[in-house]
């Protein structure tokens, strides 16, 4: 196998501590690595590191000669222009933009978009680039659920070597075959997904801690052979006394973080009405079609419910008008007396940059450090240096975890989480679900992360075209559905209001959205098609450079010719179907 990128001995650190020291690893083509860690051990900083836009402090990265690195960064950046002419005008390039949800833009310029539209630009930029090893930063941030199952499927596919960091455990345990932890400035290598490395990293510790008893007990021994011995030596045997009352004294390397994250707090009783949506309906702008057309929705007081859809279908519109942030065109928004909310944005408040944490949790009301905030940063791994640390050093994960720590502090009875699991580690995921599964109060969350749903949800309403339905077969049908199943949103139980109301489904709509999945099918299997051809060409054109025999490179030639026609045919069929389905989202649209 050929190697992509060699690293030797690498280490970088920041001013507090060391991310990681000594590091060594090495990725070969067809490789798929994912790197996991708490927030803050310096994952996005080795990804650069591997991608040779950042020096480390010591150590060496090789690359394979010729070798061709796409990097998606979590900060990603594009250049000016409009977004088609950035990535380009070839099919694939439009078809990776459709499947990311953003043929819509393609005529808008870059400084037009929103943070999580340029991040999946950046990350169409880089698939549609001819690169030997995939270097992504959270790819499945701002991606819907649709897209993400499709991204599994693109990186299963590709040829080159692959390395992930992401909280997505679906991807994680589907993609990779090999894992890599950053703990404490180490790093352990696991073979397998994300089961695997689970598995891999409980025996780890589960054998530390048998290693550390063995170690006090071989010292304490030690250190009680050589009190016995006779008196005369025991000049000689001094060097080695004091040394096993060091080993005896020395600490075992502390935890990561010193225990699991406590999120329990008093949470004020909830009445029987939490909040009823009653034949609502909004749009930003008078001039607009509706971004949510009329629907009621009631939530009860143990509510568990899971908001999905497309990115830009209303699924915040939809939450910000639950927690009465916005208010509605028509209709009301009626909330319970005892209701307490917490609201949990994906843009995060913004926070001064040059406060310290510790402030920030006091707020203007409190003394910084006082006994109750220490408990609760403690609570929440602001441990050690992080309190008095200033927002602008802290790591987007750690910042995450501030907003989550700010919200929950604030002690509501009703919590509205849009995208809460983006940006935060593995660790705080799986403490925020098993918190979720004991909050007493209720739950509406946003989220595109499928093991978070899955978990913490037991009801799924999605929003499409701008309207609010139930999906009665949870998010297993909701995916299937999103990824061009024969199940339509006729088989919904709706939300709107009835049909002897002012505002009703048209026909016209129904039909056209009908229409419009089945082209979307197509274009699926099209898809697939032209990877098919695409790898069966690739595979002849190897076949070229080992064949010297006259007769062979005929056939050969004959197979090339065949496969690139029917590549050919492919393709235009897929343009073809795609300006037929532009066709169709501007029918819905004016409907």
């Amino acid at each position: 196998m050929a190697i992509l990128v060699d690293a030797d001995r690498v280490s970088v650190s920041r001013s507090d501590r060391a991310l990681f020291r000594d590091l060594s690893i090495t990725v070969s083509d067809r490789d798929r690595l994912g790197v996991v860690g708490i927030n803050g051990t310096g994952k996005s900083t080795l990804l650069r590191v591997l991608a040779s836009t950042q020096r480390p402090d010591s150590g060496e990265v090789r690359n394979g000669t010729g070798i061709r690195i796409g990097l998606l960064d979590q900060d990603a950046s594009l250049p000016e222009g409009i977004i088609k002419d950035v990535i380009g005008s070839g099919w694939q390039s439009q078809a990776i933009l459709d499947r990311l949800g953003m043929t819509p833009l393609l005529n808008h310029k870059v400084s037009e978009l929103s943070g999580g539209q340029v991040k999946r630009v950046a990350l169409a930029k880089v698939l549609v680039e001819e690169v030997d090893l995939l270097i992504l930063d959270e790819p499945t941030n701002h991606l819907d659920l649709a897209a993400i199952s499709w991204l599994e499927s693109w990186l299963s596919r590709f040829r080159g070597g692959v390395i992930v960091v992401s909280h997505d455990r679906y991807l994680l345990d589907r993609v990779t075959t090999r894992m890599l932890e950053l703990d404490r400035g180490k790093g352990y290598l696991h073979d397998g997904g994300y089961a695997t490395y689970l598995g891999a990293a409980a025996d780890r510790e589960e054998r530390s801690a048998e290693s550390e008893a063995v170690r006090k007990n071989l010292a304490r021994r030690e250190l009680a052979w050589l009190r016995r011995g006779a008196k005369a030596r025991t000049r000689k045997p001094q060097a080695r006394i004091d040394a096993a009352k060091k080993l005896i004294d020395t600490r075992a390397e502390s935890a990561a973080r010193s225990s699991a994250l406590d999120l329990s707090y008093d949470t004020p009783r909830l009445g029987s009405k939490v909040i009823d949506a009653v034949e609502v309906s909004f749009a930003y702008d008078e001039r607009d079609s509706q971004t949510l057309h009329t629907f009621t929705l009631r939530l009860s007081p143990s509510e568990r419910m899971g908001i999905v859809g497309a990115n830009g279908s209303g699924k915040t519109t939809l939450l910000e008008l639950l927690a009465s942030r916005i208010k509605p065109t028509s209709g009301e928004i009626e909330t319970g007396t005892t209701v307490k909310i917490g609201y949990y944005s994906q843009q995060g408040p913004n926070l001064d940059e040059n406060a310290r944490v510790m402030n920030v949790v006091a707020g203007p009301h409190r003394v910084p450090g006082n006994p109750s905030d220490k408990r609760l940063m403690e609570r929440f791994w602001f441990t050690g240096e992080l309190p008095w640390a200033t927002v602008k050093t802290l790591s987007g994960g750690e910042r995450r975890r501030l907003q989550l720590l700010i919200v929950l502090a604030s002690q509501p009875n009703v919590l509205l989480l849009d995208e809460p699991t983006n940006d935060l580690d593995l660790d705080t995921l799986r403490a925020l679900e098993e918190y979720l599964d004991d909050w007493p109060g209720a739950l509406v969350t946003v989220s595109h992360d499928r093991s978070f749903l899955e978990r913490v949800t037991d009801r799924v309403v999605s929003c499409s075209h701008g309207y609010v339905s139930e999906v009665p077969g949870g998010l297993p049908a909701w995916i299937s559905e999103s990824l061009g199943s024969t199940q339509t949103s006729v088989s919904q139980k709706s939300l709107q209001v009835p049909k002897d109301t002012s505002v009703s489904t048209p026909k016209a709509n129904y039909a056209t959205k009908k229409s419009l999945g089945s082209l979307q099918f197509q274009l699926i299997k099209l898809d697939r098609r032209i990877s098919d051809l695409t790898a069966k060409r690739d595979e002849v054109l190897a076949h070229f450079s080992r064949t010297t025999d006259h007769v062979g490179l005929t056939e050969l030639g004959i197979k090339l010719a065949q496969f690139q026609s029917e590549l050919d045919d492919a393709e235009e069929k897929w343009l073809n179907t795609m300006d037929t389905i532009e066709q169709y989202n501007s029918q819905v649209h004016r409907q």
